[in-house]
């Protein structure tokens, strides 16, 4: 999919947006604080999300001023700037009237775009948001004040490292490919001191006045366990904006696209609609083995290597890759930095490819590791999720370096194969229920 990513002038910046698919209803997604509308389609959860949104509407994503691919700014912006930045899309975009989808720190400006400008949104979606974040005498659906200045140091701190995914997407923080992912989400996003100056508006933030003058049909989602924003300020949206209708979701993520956001998408796609998503077709689920593999420190072999060596390497790695996918009569999945994932429909030929994979980028002087499973699958688009894609990915990051690991199911799946395991005992794999028994691959 070939999206042109355009710029918008506001005033004095330069704010970029895209416009993706051609659905009935045009709509907004202003995003918090991380963004980056080139970078996005790269990332596999932010994608699947937006891809799922263009599915049943004109999409436009914007990087607000100070991030991803839009003009950075000297000074803090306020909410009546950051406004403009939406209008100045819409404008540029030849759009009239939009429905807008504010997600954490992106709320609070949608709230007052829509309050000061009706005319121009047809509707407002605010999704694990916020009035205000930081409580006050008469307010306590926020953190206590004391909590902020730690909780902004701890980001800057470890920003471009991932260490925020631990606070921002539990579910996936104890995975090393999604953190590496998200560390590069973050570096090309902001700097430690753009993110710095941009986290320094929230205590100041409030838009509680504001919330009596939305007039447009109003959709509050918030997950329950969220730890970023808590669910009461969800709550307090709600009950302060008339007529809008509040869902409170299952989940710690404060990002919208990881966790399960299928329940945020079915949400969003049923209040812009009026139609209820179909429930998936029993054609859309396939019994499939998944293959991911990364390579083993790669942090450190960036360091090592130097940026120019390393994307060397990384396309060579690529390469192999795809040749022993094909060989094998394998499907590529998808891509992200040093992550790899491709499913089979037979698990011998998986096993195979990865050993066929490890043999061939061990050449390059780094090491490669693979985890395995077999289990039904959700075909959405040319991608596929569901459990046993999670249990993939949990196998392959306790993998150690040039080792190929693999599930019970698949040991037991290829008996007769003449391919030899060793026990690796049980493991407890983050998000997945029970402990697994795993084994690895004997070449």
């Amino acid at each position: 999919m070939a999206i042109e990513t355009r710029y918008a002038r506001s005033g004095d910046l330069s704010i970029a947006y895209q416009v993706v698919g051609g659905g009935p209803v045009d709509l907004v997604v202003v995003p918090g604080w991380v963004s980056h509308v080139e970078h996005a389609w790269e990332e596999p959860d932010v994608a699947a999300f937006l891809r799922r949104l263009a599915a049943f509407s004109r999409l436009i994503l914007l990087d607000r001023r100070g991030t991803g691919l839009s003009d950075r700014v000297a000074r803090l912006p306020n909410l009546e700037e950051r406004m403009d930045d939406v209008r100045a899309v819409l404008d540029a975009a030849g759009v009239s009237r939009a429905a807008l989808l504010g997600i954490s720190e992106g709320g609070p400006m949608c709230t007052l775009f829509a309050a000061s400008h009706p005319e121009r949104t047809s509707a407002l979606i605010l999704c694990n948001t916020f009035a205000r974040l930081v409580n006050e005498p008469g307010y306590s659906a926020g953190h206590p004040r004391e909590r902020f200045d730690p909780f902004v140091e701890r980001v800057v701190e470890g920003w471009g490292r991932g260490s925020a995914a631990a606070l921002f997407a539990p579910s996936q923080a104890d995975d090393p490919t999604f953190r590496e992912r998200w560390s590069r989400y973050e570096r090309l996003s902001v700097s430690p001191g753009g993110i710095r100056t941009l986290l320094g508006a929230l205590p100041d933030t409030d838009v509680r006045d504001v919330l009596p003058s939305v007039r447009v049909p109003t959709l509050v989602l918030h997950r329950a366990q969220d730890r970023v924003v808590p669910a009461a300020a969800g709550r307090y949206l709600a009950e302060h904006i008339e007529g809008a209708r509040y869902v409170e979701l299952p989940g710690a993520d404060h990002f919208a696209w990881t966790g399960d956001p299928e329940p945020i998408l079915r949400a969003v796609q049923e209040f812009l609609t009026g139609e209820t998503p179909p429930a998936v077709a029993e054609r859309d689920r396939v019994l499939a083995t998944v293959l991911f593999t990364d390579l083993t420190d790669s942090t450190a072999l960036v360091a090592r290597l130097g940026d120019r060596r390393w994307s060397e390497v990384l396309a060579s790695y690529h390469a192999i890759l795809r040749r022993e996918v094909a060989r094998f009569g394998g499907r590529e999945v998808d891509t992200a930095g040093d992550g790899f994932l491709a499913a089979f429909d037979g698990p011998a030929r998986a096993i195979r490819c990865a050993c066929a994979a490890r043999d061939g980028v061990s050449r390059l002087g780094v090491a490669l590791r693979a985890g395995l499973h077999t289990g039904e699958c959700l075909l959405v688009g040319d991608k596929v999720t569901g459990l046993a894609v999670h249990v993939g990915a949990r196998i392959a990051a306790s993998a150690p370096g040039g080792e190929v690991r693999v599930s019970r199911t698949v040991k037991e799946l290829v008996a007769g194969s003449g391919l030899r395991f060793s026990d690796r005992g049980e493991h407890a794999l983050k998000g997945v229920p029970e402990t697994w028994q795993l084994f690895a691959v004997e070449t």
